[in-house]
């Protein structure tokens, strides 16, 4: 199953996710009704039908209202999430090794895959061996790992539930689990309204000439249906998650091609007597789908949101017996694993380190793909593309990083990605910043400038995919007037480079979907037929840009439309203005289906070049068309 079949897939359980909810809340009113109706006991036929509406629709108003209410709390996105159960943020410049080692096993991940670099954060107090990944898109994406996991996981271990977490980011399962979250808070919201009124209204006196009675009845009814709320977002949580997540141990072990990483860190969790239970964390149980283990103890394996531990580590490990678990509980019942040590006799502790700088490369001068060949690799992960994750992320020069690492210098930082190594050039461009951004920027902007005259240009979109997160942290105002500026910046000379463009157009698609990642990850729906012409123009624009040649650009574009829409007969028009008919495709092509976006993204592959070599320009152009579209690329010419 490819990136494109998963989100279809996606949808599917989407579907099944609200047939299930609506069939709760259909149970939970019934319910209710009758339990009214029990303790109520209406004196005439005549008053049951009043009674049983006004009930009915005020469980319909507290189930809406929880679910609304925690929907609007989670829209920021992952980060809400994390914090929400008490995470810490993490420092991207620590020097802390655990935390050093987390944050550079996700950046390299992050390089290899396509997708920005997600916020991270820790539950400081959590002992357990657990993680989660959160968020709508991979631009508001995060992950939290517990304590326990940097301090008794190895590498390999950590890299292999990172990876797990990872394919949650790629398959879009955030998405619907942070859905999941809203929904199921209202029919919880039940119980708890239920216990409070009971004690405030009724428990404490209520009226003494029974007018209290009612809100008594109604309190006890709820309380009641809490519990069997409670069984019901169980229920679904369960019926949700757990394929998902036999799905994503085996990504996790595609992306790494090794199964002692995943097999080893549940293993732990078997072992150690903390195993994965959170015992500190806020709201632990509304989060427990999105777990890589069980948060904790379930009564039955059919509210279990994840497989049974035993038949996970036996599918990684086909010769593992149910005995070996009491032997590992031994083993760390009085020592619990140190993962750090482990690194140091395994020989992976330098690589917990900030990676040392590392002479890049000269890259390929062409990389040979097919259409279908680079479709496939869409939102997955390959060993290879994780070596050469690491190796782009060891090739950044140390001073970089810091600067893409920190709040205060990101904005300076791109601004100076943009600036003319020309003097002239670069004086009037330096104005613009002023005019626009104040001085001050301007100032640091041009201080920043030399790092990229050096910089080899493979590693430029990897520094602003480590950037990404701290650009959109900073103030609306300063957001709204980031992208203009980078677009005069970039039209200073009259002209604008490959390399501009995607800047301008992955930050800005960033910046948008960081603002409002809710409603920017809504998978699409219309047929690509429906938007024929946005297609047309991207892949003229495409063809006359990656073909010196007229007559070549023009083959290409014939054959991206037939391969697109066999049949179609369209004239090749190459745009005069490239890059601003381009800024108009983009939010119509975003929104089709899964099934057209992969036909589309053939098509730019042939359009891009006829004979399927790619430049490093070309593949960056194509990696900035696939992030617009939400459909990430892993970095396929290093």
């Amino acid at each position: 199953m490819n990136f494109f079949e998963r989100q279809h897939a996606a949808r599917g359980t989407t579907v099944r996710l609200v047939l299930l909810f609506t069939a709760a809340v259909l149970a939970i009113i019934i319910l209710v009704d009758v339990v009214v109706l029990i303790l109520a006991r209406p004196p005439d036929a005549a008053s049951v039908i009043p009674l049983l509406i006004g009930v009915s629709v005020v469980t319909i108003s507290i189930i809406a209202g929880g679910t609304l209410f925690k929907m609007l709390a989670l829209r920021a996105g992952g980060s809400a999430v994390a914090l929400s159960v008490g995470a810490v943020p993490i420092d991207p410049t620590t020097s802390d090794p655990a935390l050093r080692r987390f944050v550079n096993i996700v950046e390299e991940m992050s390089l290899a895959s396509g997708v920005p670099v997600p916020r991270l954060f820790v539950l400081e107090k959590e002992p357990g061996i657990n993680a989660f990944a959160a968020g709508y898109t991979p631009a508001d994406a995060a992950i939290t790992v517990t304590a326990g996991a940097l301090q008794q996981l190895n590498r390999d271990e950590l890299q292999g539930v990172i990876g797990h977490e990872f394919s949650h980011v790629l398959n879009g399962d955030m998405r619907l689990n942070v859905r999941l979250i809203g929904l199921l808070n209202g029919i919880l919201l039940l119980g708890l309204i239920g216990i409070r009124v009971l004690y405030f209204g009724g428990g404490r006196g209520g009226d003494r000439k029974g007018g209290g009675a009612p809100i008594i009845v109604i309190a006890i009814a709820f309380t009641i249906l809490g519990f069997a709320g409670r069984f019901f977002a169980n229920l679904i949580k369960a019926a949700v998650s757990r394929q998902r997540e036999w799905l994503a141990d085996a990504s996790a072990v595609q992306f790494t091609r090794q199964t002692t990483g995943l097999e080893g860190a549940l293993k732990k969790i078997a072992g150690v007597p903390t195993g994965s239970a959170l015992t500190d964390a806020r709201g632990a149980q509304e989060v427990s789908h999105m777990l890589f283990g069980e948060g904790g103890k379930s009564f039955s394996q059919l509210f279990a949101t994840h497989p049974p531990l035993y038949e996970r580590i036996k599918a990684l490990d086909p010769a593992f017996r149910p005995e070996e678990i009491e032997q590992l509980q031994a083993q760390w019942q009085a020592a619990p694993p140190n993962g750090q040590a482990e690194d140091v006799s395994l020989g992976l502790a330098g690589r917990a380190q900030i990676p040392p700088p590392q002479a890049p490369p000269t890259p390929a001068a062409t990389v040979r793909t097919t259409a279908a060949e680079l479709s496939a690799r869409v939102g997955t992960l390959t060993p290879e593309d994780l070596e050469r994750g690491a190796a782009l992320s060891a090739q950044i020069p140390p001073e970089l990083r810091q600067l893409a690492s920190q709040g205060s210098t990101v904005i300076p930082l791109v601004l100076a990605m943009v600036l003319d190594s020309a003097p002239a050039g670069r004086a009037a461009q330096l104005e613009i910043v002023a005019d626009r951004m104040g001085s001050p920027a301007a100032a640091a902007a041009a201080g920043l400038a030399d790092l990229f005259a050096v910089l080899p240009p493979q590693l430029r979109l990897p520094v602003v995919s480590i950037a990404a997160p701290l650009i959109a942290a900073h103030p609306k105002g300063t957001l709204d007037v980031l992208v203009p500026t980078l677009e005069d910046l970039a039209r200073a000379d009259g002209s604008i480079s490959v390399f501009e463009y995607c800047l301008t157009r992955l930050i800005a698609g960033y910046i948008r979907d960081a603002k409002d990642p809710a409603a920017r990850s809504r998978p699409g729906r219309t047929d690509v037929r429906r938007v024929d012409s946005a297609a047309f123009t991207l892949l003229a624009a495409v063809a006359a840009t990656g073909n010196d040649d007229p007559a070549a650009a023009q083959r290409a574009f014939g054959a991206a439309v037939a391969a697109l829409l066999p049949g179609a007969a369209v004239p090749y028009q190459p745009p005069m203005d490239t890059w601003r008919v381009l800024d108009g495709v983009w939010a119509p092509l975003d929104g089709v289906d899964p099934g057209s976006k992969q036909r589309l993204i053939e098509a730019l592959v042939i359009a891009i070049r006829d004979d399927g070599d790619l430049t490093l320009n070309e593949a960056e152009l194509l990696r900035t068309t696939c992030a617009l579209l939400h459909c990430p690329l892993p970095a396929f010419v290093a």
